[in-house]
């Protein structure tokens, strides 16, 4: 039993915050959480993360990653194509609206700012293609997610119009990933050496940080959580079978491309992790009558990451 938990402390991380903040009866820990996430506490831990992970990587790691054209075409095809057509075929079940449009906006969304990348390191691939996955996967968001969504709610007879904040998504990618990653760079290479282990260390501060990220985003929605908590239990199993889906199909996607050990991690965690903030954003925005679909949203996020958690450990 130690053992286990010694290999998969991150998965056991995850799921100590959730019962921690969910069956703390007094709230001071879920107000802990709120406090660091309205002082900015997220776009700390993410800043601090690509800091750390401009300094992990090496440079031939990154001419790798940008000119593995073959990967990233099957991470982006896994984030744009075939993550909403599970969600389509999902739909057909006997789901609430709110359900329903909540694994819309999922299926719809970029990678992750952070865990994906974290995990892929985790999992022994290359870091610098997670990276760039995650830079061009959230800029193409821009187009791809007002495009997709649209179609996707027409099976809903769900007719919005919607707009996303262009400006907003390239602030955030240049201030929380490519000014912090360019200064681990040049920390890297003007003022320090980094050991081995050194980079081991980094690494698993990362994942600290990202449990942080958890803590925050989970101690913002416990009252929603624990106010529909009959919808969740019907959530849950969705989001497990969603989830497990793309992971299954980001494994035959990587065997069709020919896509091998070392290269595939990033495919598999970067084409399967959805972004939680913007799917937020939008759900308050433009639906703000399905609670159930920002439950499926934050259910989806804290599940995939506990999943992904143990799988990275295995795949290593």
């Amino acid at each position: 039993m130690i053992n286990i938990i010694r290999k998969q402390w991150f998965l056991c991380g995850l799921v100590l915050i959730f019962l921690a903040v969910i069956f703390d009866k007094t709230g001071q820990i879920a107000l802990a959480g709120i406090y660091l996430k309205n002082h900015s506490g997220s776009s700390v831990m993410i800043f601090l993360i690509f800091i750390l992970s401009g300094m992990i990587i090496d440079i031939d790691q990154m001419k790798s990653g940008i000119r593995d054209v073959k990967s990233t075409l099957a991470a982006l095809f896994m984030i744009i194509v075939i993550s909403p057509i599970v969600a389509a075929v999902i739909s057909f079940l006997p789901l609430e609206t709110g359900v329903i449009i909540g694994l819309f906006l999922v299926a719809v969304m970029p990678t992750t700012m952070s865990s994906g990348v974290v995990m892929t390191g985790n999992a022994g691939g290359n870091m610098a293609h997670a990276l760039f996955v995650t830079i061009v996967s959230n800029s193409l968001a821009i187009v791809s997610i007002p495009l997709v969504l649209s179609i996707l709610l027409l099976l809903q007879q769900q007719d919005t119009v919607l707009s996303i904040d262009q400006k907003a998504i390239i602030v955030k990618l240049l201030v929380l990933v490519l000014v912090p990653l360019s200064l681990g760079i040049f920390l890297k290479k003007i003022l320090f050496n980094i050991t081995a282990n050194q980079k081991k260390i980094m690494g698993i501060i990362n994942q600290y940080c990202v449990i942080c990220i958890v803590f925050m985003s989970l101690s913002g929605v416990k009252d929603i959580l624990l106010s529909n908590s009959s919808s969740f239990f019907l959530v849950v199993p969705i989001v497990i079978i969603f989830h497990i889906c793309l992971l299954g199909l980001a494994f035959l996607v990587s065997w069709l491309f020919n896509i091998g050990k070392g290269k595939r991690e990033s495919v598999i965690f970067m084409g399967s992790q959805k972004t939680l903030p913007l799917a937020v954003i939008l759900q308050m925005t433009y639906f703000p009558e399905y609670w159930a679909a920002l439950l499926v949203c934050v259910v989806h996020h804290i599940t995939h990451l506990m999943i992904d958690g143990y799988l990275a450990v295995k795949l290593k």
